[in-house]
């Protein structure tokens, strides 16, 4: 018969913290990773979009967490999992994991292990006014723990249905960069260009909103009712946009909620854009057959018929499209971007009867990634049943 231990049994477990804002000598000039949720995308954890200092590190809660320390969210977005390839410190929405006997415990096997945890820590933490579980929760999981040996295959099996994951996306990768080669191969370098007129990013703009334009601060607060339980819209985060989830890992809000922030309702096509944090990062936004409201720090934007989407959207993703969105950032600690800034950024124009040659091209290139993303859903199902027989 299998055995059973509690997480805190098997692992040291600690929170993260963070140090202080208003100490800038704490962030300026750091070097030590700070890693936040968002960094937590792939298995391995080894970037980081803020940095704290020496004295940042010795002045606040925080702690140096080293390379191969499980890290796993427990505040706002839970049972997010990966592992940590560099030493970093962490916020106090993560929890570092550290495996007491690795003669006995794998830390892939852990790490599966709370991949598969997902739903129930997400059920878990519904009803907590943030979301949220405690270190003591976290330290009482049971975990089924087999021997090494059995450990060893069930990493293995895993490693290799992750793999067929990964390997599709790298295909998806491929062909962002035929949609990149093609635009250049059409268009030229836009650094250099002597071909086409540009006109300011405002000239193309229909709307740009954000949830701000539907009030004051307080005002947007009194109406923001954000819930894990299916309701009538969908509030869509930007997190939703650098996971691609828009199913599994997302917050609701009632009707009243949505018809209240009617200037920041998104129909998709719009142009979504980072306003905080990962400034400047934007999406395209996919159409969910629902009623969708943009969530806090996004700015949203309608374009008119001067320019098409994929072309706009390529040209951004190009490399002075993205130096011009850069140029646009602002903030030494927490980086941010505005409207009246995004306005001003200058843009290429070829003649529309290019533009629409190359949304052509992107078409045909989009049902190729569609093909594949079913794939991958496919491989993902597999993936999660595997794990539901392992740790169930």
């Amino acid at each position: 018969m299998m055995k059973h231990y509690r997480l805190g049994e098997i692992c040291n477990i600690v929170s993260g913290g963070t140090p202080s804002r208003s100490n800038t000598s704490f962030w300026e000039g750091g070097t030590i990773p700070w890693i936040k949720i968002g960094n937590i995308s792939q298995k391995y954890v080894n970037t980081a979009d803020e940095y704290i200092t020496q004295e940042g590190l010795d002045g606040s809660s925080a702690k140096m967490l080293p390379s191969g320390t499980i890290l796993y969210t427990i505040f706002a977005t839970l049972g997010e999992v990966g592992i940590l390839s560099i030493d970093a410190c962490t916020n106090q929405a993560i929890a570092g994991l550290t495996i007491r006997n690795l003669e006995q415990v794998r830390t892939d096997y852990i790490y599966y292990y709370l991949k598969s945890r997902k739903v129930y820590v997400s059920n878990l933490g519904r009803g907590v006014a943030q979301n949220n579980i405690n270190m003591s929760i976290l330290r009482d999981f049971d975990v089924p723990l087999p021997s090494i040996e059995q450990q060893d295959e069930i990493i293995t099996v895993l490693e290799k249905t992750s793999a067929v994951i990964e390997g599709r996306k790298e295909e998806l990768g491929k062909l962002d960069d035929l949609i990149k080669a093609r635009f250049v191969e059409m268009f030229g370098d836009p650094r250099n260009n002597s071909r086409y007129n540009y006109v300011s990013f405002e000239e193309l703009v229909e709307y740009m909103g954000d949830i701000g334009s539907n009030g004051a601060n307080k005002v947007v607060t009194e109406h923001l009712d954000m819930k894990d339980e299916e309701d009538y819209a969908l509030m869509v985060r930007f997190l939703n946009f650098t996971k691609n989830d828009f199913t599994d890992d997302v917050k609701y809000i009632s009707q009243d909620a949505y018809e209240f922030f009617k200037k920041s309702q998104i129909f998709g096509g719009e142009l979504i854009i980072c306003k905080i944090g990962s400034a400047g990062q934007n999406y395209v936004m996919p159409s969910l057959n629902r009623p969708v409201s943009l969530g806090l720090n996004q700015i949203m934007v309608r374009i008119n018929d001067k320019v098409l989407m994929p072309y706009l959207y390529q040209y951004l993703h190009t490399e002075y499209g993205e130096s011009l969105i850069s140029g646009c950032i602002n903030g030494a600690v927490t980086k941010s971007i505005t409207k009246t800034e995004l306005k001003k950024i200058p843009v290429m124009l070829p003649s529309k009867d290019e533009q629409r040659q190359f949304a052509s091209f992107v078409e045909q290139v989009d049902k190729s990634k569609d093909l594949i993303q079913k794939s991958i859903y496919k491989t993902q199902l597999l993936f999660d049943s595997l794990m539901q027989e392992y740790f169930a």
